[in-house]
């Protein structure tokens, strides 16, 4: 019989934890509700112990997302952080509180500062104070490839009988190695299943040495019933293991495995796309699964073959992780229905009329401007479309600007809204960009420094979509600003206002 293997999401938490990755709170709940369409089984939502900004965001995902998926949160082992995962997550239908600790000697002695049995009670204390709360808690044993096994059992043994239903096996920094972590996840396993045959064995497995699908799947062979992953890999240092690797290396080798998931694939390519659009990390072109190149073939010899027989070069369809093999191309004599139809199949809602209306005028624009357009430019015109904050009137806003580019005084004029408020100004640079951004600057009154500023093309044609990532410093904090248009001065104008944009709400959420 095969066995059911859960898939635990930590995008929105260990994923957001790259440099430069910050989601605010509208772009979490876009990515969580696109988790729940992919089927995952719990999403762990972020760190409310963290900051308020984080608790809000925890909260409104429970809220929005968490009457069909299972909801957690990260808590250190301290009764202030269990409690704000409690009340961050309680409104979900099926909560569930997330407990790490140190298990490794390097841990204990270095981290803690503590005796083996102090930490110990610790994990003890703390997941017996989580389960007055809540029904489920998962306690995870951080940094366990790396910990001496008995004390490593000795912790596993006492918190399940402080009442964890789920203990979490990590292979925190990324050490271990398929065979040795396989060998470890089947003697906790073994001694898991006699001690409660109730408590579920799951695995999260660090990308240090590139072998962090590697190490899962090697886990799930050798008896672990739950997988953290985050899309795209995502994570601290070299990320964690890929969702989409690990599911597709279930599917395609299932027999082998013996197990099966219940994410839905075809939402796979999506997912990754709109995760990398709202992070501005981008997926590199040979990424297994949902890289650019993942289903492309180059070779006369491989072309021959897939001519004759998929399944000659071919494991997987590109259909079945939901990347097209074939795409339509749209003009503006295309018209709404086919419009419509593309939107669709990509999975978006269209159910709102006025909605609808708004996004087609938007491209009707870009079809004039670029006269062909590809399913990336509708991908990347409806995500940017429905992830515009149009609810907040303290928002800076382009209406227009012109810039001057020359070898002696490349100069920008540009016109702001905020809310009814409009404003001008002009200033002279080192060269368009730069003059564009001083005149910005000048506007907005703060005090911003230029940290990294970088252009990608998201689609083909004469006239491609153009991508602007910047990152902005503000006091000592680091933001991010992307956009999109075909006009990279316009897109180089409006991620400045992104990056802006997010300083003044996190000016607006500090005066609350």
């Amino acid at each position: 019989m095969k066995r059911k293997i859960m898939v635990f999401d930590t995008t929105l938490r260990d994923g957001e934890q790259v440099p430069g990755a910050k989601l605010n709170l509208h772009q979490k709940i876009e990515i969580a509700q696109q988790l729940k369409r992919l089927n995952v089984d719990i999403i762990e939502a972020g760190f409310p112990a963290s900051s308020a900004g984080d608790f809000q965001a925890v909260q409104e995902i429970a809220r929005s997302v968490g009457n069909s998926v299972s909801i957690t949160a990260l808590a250190r082992a301290v009764k202030s952080d269990i409690d704000a995962v409690y009340e961050s997550i309680k409104l979900a239908q099926n909560p569930l509180i997330h407990i790490v600790l140190g298990t490794s000697n390097i841990h204990v002695e270095k981290k803690f500062n503590r005796s083996k049995d102090a930490v110990l009670q610790m994990g003890v204390d703390a997941v017996k104070y989580a389960k007055t709360l809540l029904p489920q808690v998962q306690y995870s044993t951080e940094d366990a490839s790396r910990s001496d096994f008995e004390y490593l059992w000795k912790t596993i043994e006492a918190v399940v009988k402080a009442g964890a239903t789920m203990i979490n096996v990590p292979d925190t920094v990324g050490y271990a190695v398929p065979e040795e972590f396989g060998e470890l996840i089947r003697k906790i396993n073994k001694r898991l299943k006699n001690l409660d045959d109730r408590v579920i064995l799951s695995v999260h497995c660090h990308n240090d040495l590139g072998l962090a699908t590697a190490n899962t799947l090697s886990a799930i062979k050798n008896g672990a019933e739950k997988v953290e992953c985050t899309i795209n890999g995502l994570g601290e240092r070299a990320g964690n293991a890929s969702l989409e690797e690990v599911v597709m290396g279930l599917k395609v080798r299932e027999n082998y495995f013996n197990g099966y998931t219940d994410i839905n694939t075809t939402e796979l390519h999506r997912t990754s796309r709109l995760v990398s659009h709202l992070t501005g990390l981008d997926v590199q072109v040979n990424k297994a699964i949902t890289g650019e190149n993942a289903f492309a073939h180059s070779s006369g010899i491989h072309q021959d073959g897939l001519l004759k027989d998929k399944r000659v070069y071919e494991i997987m369809s590109p259909e079945e992780v939901g990347a097209d093999s074939m795409e339509l191309i749209l003009t503006a004599r295309s018209g709404r229905h086919a419009f419509k139809n593309t939107v669709e199949r990509m999975g978006f809602d269209t159910s709102d009329a006025d909605d609808f209306e708004q996004l087609f005028a938007k491209f009707l624009t870009l079809a004039d401007a670029k006269k062909e357009v590809y399913d990336h430019d509708v991908f990347y015109l409806v995500t940017n479309h429905r992830t515009v904050e149009q609810s907040s009137k303290q928002l800076y806003e382009l209406e227009s600007f012109q810039v001057v580019s020359n070898d002696q005084n490349p100069t920008a004029a540009v016109k702001l809204n905020k809310g009814s408020e409009s404003m001008k100004g002009s200033a002279v640079g080192d060269g368009p960009i730069d003059a564009l951004y001083s005149a910005i600057k000048t506007l907005v009154g703060l005090e911003i420094e230029l940290k990294d500023y970088k252009i990608n093309s998201l689609s083909r044609g004469k006239e491609a979509v153009g991508r602007v990532n910047i990152r902005i410093e503000h006091q000592g904090k680091i933001y991010s600003g992307r956009a999109m248009d075909t006009d990279i001065i316009k897109a180089s104008a409006n991620a400045f206002l992104n990056g802006i944009n997010g300083i003044l709400l996190d000016l607006v959420k500090d005066e609350k």
